[in-house]
């Protein structure tokens, strides 16, 4: 997979990591000299007192449209802009230097001219697509600058192009590894009067994250051009193949889409048809264009290469009950209802049966688009998820909630008062860490590891009481969806790679899934929020991907741990240890959960009542000398590292470190 250097984002002061080594089985088990703790930590694991099973949906992630979460992350289209939603001018602003955090200026075509100013006019009558179409005249060209490529490594694209004239018009198409390289253009003569698709092809002479892709009009006639696209030639239905490598590894069993705040400003419909006619947006919530390239077909075959539940959020902010009723039966619907017709058209034959629905995103907040006080709000909630349900009665619907102390939980508490009948389960998000908003991440290892698992008992407490008081436990419990959920710390930059986590973080993501673990009688999903850069456990970079340090984890324990969380008694003491079990679906093995967040190794002894575990054991450890250490694209410092052990009821978890140990039942 890393086939070419790392790029150096504008980011990378954020990206820097301490020189550790890359850990061997012996290395993630050693024990520093004098540095044990003296007396071992007893572990009391009661198997017959039971929870409620961990649903596998805990382990779902989330991907919105922002920053390079999914264009430029999860989609494999190189070019910005690609449909002309800014005008082409002399106003160019190229990226100077990347290296010196030099951004473009908000609003400026990626887009450079070749030639004259006046070589290029933007047409604004019958435009191929949105509101504008880039006309060039004869001996004049555009280029796009800064693209990624690799050394023999296949690019393919085309462009929509036709003559505005009735002179002759050609053009040629290149992709250049630098200014001075002289490659083989690729001819396309002979334009004629109505505009069709040429398809081209590349292999790059060089590895540069500085390629150019320039198109030159070389006939005698004036050219327009009405999109233009680039992507590896290895794409997997135009999504990035090491991209999609990773999210397969990472296995989640659910993905979230399409926000987020983008959603209450999302128009659904503008994300189906024909890709290259869709129109280009601004994006309605963060920075940007929305290019519109990936809507729901797009998103739900992805779902269907990554093996996951689809989950939909509709627009409650903007939108109405029309539309999202009408946005269940494009997925779900009949070829006979409106919905179910334009899919078919669309080439899809089938319903994609699309369960798990949104009602909206966040619309207690001023923030949000179409952001409207409790009572009003929770009127619309019931309005659109009746429209929905008249669509498909068996879908399930998650309502907006907000359990803040600060208002008394007024929000989750007023929406599960007036809207209980018409949902299923109620959403609540969280984020921890140095935040955008001004909260600071404590110094202290073990209280910033803290902060996630802190969060979600909040929330779980706060509902147990509010739904009491509504007279809804025990028997009509709504369930918490947490579908946004992690670390947000303001060294991410939007529009860039993101925030980079490290061995801190990644213990307390591990800590968050505990107490996921020991309140699944009212937890039911989790959906870690972006998961590809922003502030994802992926990261890309133009040419790569790797495993940020917070995805090992959501990746491990869905691996690894058990589905039946069992009783642990045990006291944290001074090293802050947090501990979970659960058996395996079968019931035939013991798994453990450690997060050691001290520098200190822990000696635990465990007491495991009734139960008889196997002397062979295996064990996932995840450590560092450093809790500030990070991956990058060149180095997987922070990794998982198994090992069989020898399990005689007692086990060694390094210092800043997560392990999972799996035993065998007899």
């Amino acid at each position: 997979m890393r086939t070419s250097p790392a790029f150096a984002f504008a980011l990378a002061a954020i990206l820097c990591s301490s020189p550790i080594a890359r850990l061997d089985a012996a290395d993630a088990v050693s024990t520093p000299a004098g540095s044990v703790a003296k007396q071992p930590t007893t572990v009391k694991i009661n198997a017959a007192e039971r929870r409620p099973d961990i649903n596998p949906f805990i382990y779902a992630q989330f991907i919105e449209h922002l920053g390079r979460c999914i264009y430029g992350g999860i989609w494999a289209e190189m070019l910005e802009d690609r449909k002309f939603y800014f005008p082409i001018t002399e106003n160019y602003a190229p990226y100077k230097s990347l290296e010196k955090t030099e951004f473009p200026v908000v609003g400026a075509s990626p887009w450079q001219i070749i030639g004259d100013a006046q070589g290029v006019t933007m047409a604004k009558e019958k435009p191929f697509v949105g509101e504008q179409t880039p006309q060039i005249a004869a001996g004049h060209g555009i280029r796009q600058r800064d693209l990624g490529v690799v050394k023999g490594k296949k690019y393919i694209g085309y462009a929509w192009l036709k003559s505005a004239g009735d002179r002759p018009a050609a053009v040629e198409v290149a992709l250049k590894t630098s200014d001075e390289a002289k490659p083989a253009p690729h001819k396309i003569a002979k334009l004629t009067g109505d505009y069709q698709k040429y398809p081209f092809e590349f292999t790059a002479g060089a590895t540069t994250d500085h390629a150019n892709l320039e198109l030159n009009a070389i006939g005698e006639g004036n050219v327009l051009v009405g999109t233009i696209s680039l992507m590896p030639a290895d794409n997997v239905k135009g999504m990035r193949a090491d991209t999609l490598a990773l999210l397969k590894e990472l296995d989640a069993p659910m993905y979230r889409w399409p926000g987020g705040n983008f959603v209450s400003g999302y128009d659904w419909r503008d994300g189906i048809g024909d890709r290259d006619r869709r129109p280009p947006r601004k994006n309605p919530a963060w920075t940007g264009v929305e290019h519109n390239d990936v809507g729901l077909d797009e998103f739900l075959i992805f779902c269907h290469e990554v093996d996951a539940e689809p989950l939909i959020a509709v627009n409650t902010g903007f939108g109405d009950d029309y539309s999202a009723a009408q946005e269940v039966d494009y997925c779900n619907g009949a070829a006979d209802t409106i919905g179910g017709e334009w899919r078919v058209k669309n080439g899809h034959a089938e319903p994609y049966g699309v369960k798990y629905w949104c009602v909206g995103n966040e619309m207690f907040g001023n923030w949000q688009l179409g952001y409207m006080a409790l009572p009003q709000y929770a009127q619309k909630h019931n309005l659109v998820a009746k429209a929905m349900l008249k669509a498909d009665p068996t879908i399930e619907l998650i309502g907006v909630g907000n359990f803040d102390p600060k208002d008394n939980a007024k929000w989750s508490e007023g929406m599960l008062k007036d809207c209980h009948e018409h949902m299923d389960y109620i959403s609540e998000h969280f984020y921890r860490g140095r935040t955008p908003w001004g909260e600071k991440t404590p110094a202290d290892v073990a209280q910033h590891v803290a902060m996630l698992k802190e969060e979600v008992k909040k929330k779980a407490d706060g509902h147990r009481d509010i739904q009491k008081r509504q007279g809804l436990l025990p028997d009509r419990t709504i369930p918490i969806v947490m579908d946004e959920w992690n670390y947000w710390h303001n060294d991410y930059v939007y529009g860039e790679l993101g925030c980079a986590y490290d061995l801190a973080d990644a213990l307390g993501v591990a800590a968050g899934l505990h107490e996921f673990f020991r309140n699944t009688d009212i937890i039911r999903m989790a959906h870690y929020a972006q998961t590809v850069n922003v502030i994802g456990c992926i990261k890309t970079t133009k040419t790569d991907a790797f495993l940020d340090t917070t995805a090992y984890p959501l990746m491990l324990y869905r691996k690894h741990f058990g589905t039946q969380p069992v009783a642990v008694d045990y006291e944290a003491g001074e090293q802050h240890l947090d501990v979970a079990a659960a058996l395996s679906e079968d019931g035939k093995t013991l798994t453990i959960g450690v997060v050691n967040p001290s520098n200190k190794p822990a000696q635990l002894k465990f007491d495991v009542a009734d139960l008889k575990p196997s002397r062979a054991a295996t064990q996932w450890i995840v450590t560092g000398k450093d809790p500030r250490a990070t991956n990058d694209a060149d180095n997987d410092r922070i990794r998982d590292v198994q090992s069989d052990v020898e399990f005689d009821g007692d086990w060694e978890v390094p210092g800043f470190a997560f392990g999972i140990l799996s035993v065998p039942l007899q």
